[in-house]
Order: C-alpha cells, then sequence, then structure tokens
C-alpha cells in the first residue's frame, strides 16, 4: 500500500471483503488481509449472559458515540497484557481518522466522568459494520460498548458485524466462524442494505444517552 491510498480506496476494500493491518506500530507498512476463515457475530442472535445483562441494566458507564474517536484508536493501539505488539500503525491511525471525518467511522465509548474506561471503533458501510478494535480499562467496559454498538446495528437496520478473526472473548456472545465464499456472500447482502448509523434517543428523549436497559431491550426484540 503506498501513500496515495486513500481512505476512499480502504472503503473500496471492505466493500470487496478485505481489510488493512500491520505487523507493528512502528511499521508503516500496511497489508491488505482476505482471510480464508472470518469471524462474524450474528446480530439476529446475539447472546448476552445473565451476569453481563445485569451489568449493563446497572449502567455502569456513559456510553457516548463519536466523542472521542481519535483517543479510541490510540488506546486500542496501546500495547496490553498478553498483546506486546498492535496491527494499528500510524498510516492505519491516519486512514480511519479520514474515515471517521467522511461519516464512514464510529467509536463506541465508556466513560466514567471525565475518564475514558474502554471502547471500541469500526467501519459502517451500507449494511455492515466491520469491528476494527476495542479496549478496556475497567471491568467489561469493552463489553458494555459492544453491546451497546450491536443495538445501535440493530435499530439502524444493519445485517452484517464483521469481526474479522474468531476469538474466545468474541465466541461468548454468539460470534461464530464462517467460510469466505459464505462471507461473501453476507457482505454482498449486506451492501444492497441502507443502513443508519443514527444517534438512538432515550426513553428520556435525545437529549439523554440510551440506558443499558433500553440497549438490551432493542436486542431482545430483534432475536
Amino acid at each position: 500500500m503506498n501513500d496515495s491510498f486513500t481512505a476512499r480506496d480502504l472503503l473500496a476494500c471492505y466493500a470487496r471483503g478485505v481489510f488493512p493491518m500491520a505487523d507493528a506500530r512502528k511499521d508503516n507498512r500496511v497489508f491488505l488481509i482476505d482471510p480464508e476463515r472470518r469471524g462474524v457475530i450474528p446480530l439476529r442472535t446475539f447472546h448476552i449472559s445473565r451476569r453481563m445483562a445485569r451489568t449493563v441494566r446497572k449502567d455502569p458507564f456513559e456510553v457516548r458515540v463519536d466523542t472521542a474517536f481519535a483517543q479510541v484508536v490510540e488506546l486500542c493501539a496501546e500495547a496490553a497484557p498478553g498483546r506486546t505488539e498492535t496491527w494499528i500503525n500510524h498510516p492505519i491511525e491516519r486512514l480511519y481518522g479520514q474515515l471517521h471525518e467522511l461519516g464512514f467511522a464510529h467509536s463506541v465509548e465508556c466513560w466514567r466522568g471525565d475518564e475514558l474506561l474502554g471502547g471500541l471503533y469500526g467501519v459502517s458501510l451500507k449494511g455492515a459494520f466491520f469491528g476494527e478494535s476495542m479496549f478496556s480499562r475497567a471491568t467489561d467496559a469493552s463489553k458494555v460498548a459492544l453491546i451497546h454498538l450491536v443495538a445501535r446495528l440493530i435499530a439502524g437496520g444493519y445485517v452484517l458485524l464483521d469481526a474479522q478473526f474468531m476469538t474466545e472473548h468474541l465466541s461468548q456472545f454468539g460470534a461464530e466462524e464462517i467460510s469466505r465464499p459464505e462471507y461473501q456472500r453476507r457482505l454482498k447482502r449486506a451492501l444492497a442494505v441502507d443502513g443508519k448509523f443514527q444517534r438512538l434517543t432515550g426513553a428520556a428523549g435525545a437529549a439523554a444517552a440510551v440506558t443499558g436497559a433500553e440497549a438490551l431491550q432493542l436486542i431482545t426484540h430483534a432475536s
């Protein structure tokens, strides 16, 4: 990938089913990945454990959307226990920043006061959302962010949540691994849908954040 590669070029890659990765944070090379097996999280059968549902209902965090996109990406790129390196290098960080400015990349953030304690970011294209990375600095913060993301996607009419690779962390939510041809079929169907990553409105009105109970209700009604 050369310096002339733009955010619009990256969107075209997603539409073909490939995504970028780097070998290390300080390595400026970027590779396009098209794995034989793909991790996806089915929205209609998204699973939330009883413990996690109780946690979400307690609203341990204030969940915000797109208020600190660059900070979320930066924190996702930091080293963490069990992960000394990251695939998010500076060219990738720059491209996603551009996608965010264009309205195609979004962050879901878990705050406590002025402290950002967890979140995730990804790319929205038609009826598909491509989850890129998540981080957590407090117990369950990234999980709460994921649950609120799923509620938003269901409300917006999305049909595909791409997790890229299957992990034990995602398997608890019902994630599954599918073949490349099956992924291409699901992607084609998603690109024919006009998903809307709109701001959700809670029971208290547009000025209030969606509560955990309201997010759970959206997910339950979709299953």
